[in-house]
């Protein structure tokens, strides 16, 4: 992502996350009428009942799930309990479906993604956008083409301690970006171990892409990526892995390691500058502490705890932000090309190849 475009993303979002909806705002307009097709993403439920959570906003039509088994499964979940159980021909030929959220196994997100977007439906997609370049870049031709709306699952973006440092880096309190460090990992189970190995890309790739998105929204397309990769003697996946990014002013190291059993609270994102350093950890829920050479606003010099906004839900603010989205009140901040950097710097971090 060229320097211009960049600096503009982070203004504009970092703007658009702080800003607090006001009580009652989009009261009057239309409920949007939603569906969600798969359910097999890791955060398909999660994103289903936080729909269900936002009745001013939406409209929930029903889910589809293409696999009867694994519909029959999912069906006594208490988010799916009450849910009407839908085709996808008929979300795709129902003209007032006007957003789907795309919650698939990884290899079907984008293809079913494509076939939304060329029945005109705004997308929320979760990630990662498949383990092919070319088929992402198809799926963000077609949105372009249509004037309708990626928004990629990311859950980072809208995370309190994420919006604390975009307006951070914004606003230039930490000075010169030189360093960026990461790690996101967990205590693997023998079935989740199962369902990674299918993916070439290990861990980092299914995990880590959270960091990875954010690292390219604070510092943009990195000009080199080399990734290290190990597995365990017993199975295919790659459950411990380390990327490093170089910049032509900085060094960044995302890690990934599936054999952490204390992985959820060492969850971090690191952001030193030269006037200053951002420590994010854990990442969930968030505790941020800003170190500074000068005092910013409210904030003083030296080390300190930031008081975060709770957070009502992991998705909720995006949620939210989509519905503005979809009435045309917004453009939202993390355009096709940001999200093409992303996925070809995560398959780079990856050692996936490059079409």
């Amino acid at each position: 992502m060229p320097v211009s475009s960049r600096r503009h993303f982070i203004q504009t979002s970092a703007t658009a996350l702080l800003a607090t909806p006001a009580q009652g705002e989009n009261q009057a307009a239309p409920r949007i009428r939603v569906a969600q097709i798969g359910t097999k993403h890791a955060h398909a439920e999660g994103k289903f009942s936080t729909l269900l959570d936002l009745p001013d906003l939406y409209d929930v039509v029903g889910v589809c799930e293409a696999d009867a088994a694994h519909r029959e499964r999912v069906s006594r979940r208490p988010s799916y309990q009450s849910s009407k159980w839908l085709d996808e021909d008929g979300i795709l030929n129902d003209p007032g479906i006007k957003l789907v959220a795309v919650e698939t196994e990884v290899d079907q997100l984008v293809p079913t993604a494509l076939r939304c977007l060329q029945a005109g439906k705004h997308i929320h997609l979760d990630k990662p956008a498949g383990q092919k370049l070319g088929p992402c870049r198809a799926m963000h031709r077609e949105a372009t083409k249509r004037g309708l709306t990626v928004q990629m699952g990311y859950m980072l973006r809208y995370n309190p301690a994420f919006t604390f440092l975009f307006r951070a880096v914004r606003e230039g309190w930490l000075g010169e970006i030189t360093e960026v460090h990461g790690h996101m990992g967990k205590k693997a189970s023998p079935a989740l171990r199962k369902e990674l190995s299918q993916y070439p890309g290990g861990g980092l790739f299914e995990l880590a892409c959270h960091l990875i998105d954010a690292l390219v929204t604070v510092l943009g397309k990195p000009m080199e990526v080399h990734g290290l990769h190990l597995k365990s003697k017993d199975d295919a996946f790659k459950d411990n892995q380390l990327a490093t990014f170089r910049y032509a002013r900085a060094l960044a190291t995302i890690g990934s390691n599936h054999n952490d059993p204390f992985g959820g609270s060492r969850r971090q994102f690191n952001v030193i500058g030269t006037e200053g350093h951002i420590s994010i950890q854990p990442l969930e829920p968030p505790r941020l502490v800003l170190s500074l050479t000068k005092a910013r606003g409210e904030f003083k010099r030296g080390s300190q705890e930031v008081i975060l906004p709770k957070m009502e839900g992991r998705y909720h603010d995006e949620l939210r932000e989509m519905a503005k989205i979809v009435r045309g009140e917004k453009v939202l901040a993390w355009d096709s090309a940001h999200d093409l950097a992303v996925q070809e710097t995560l398959m780079r971090a990856a050692g996936l190849p490059l079409d």
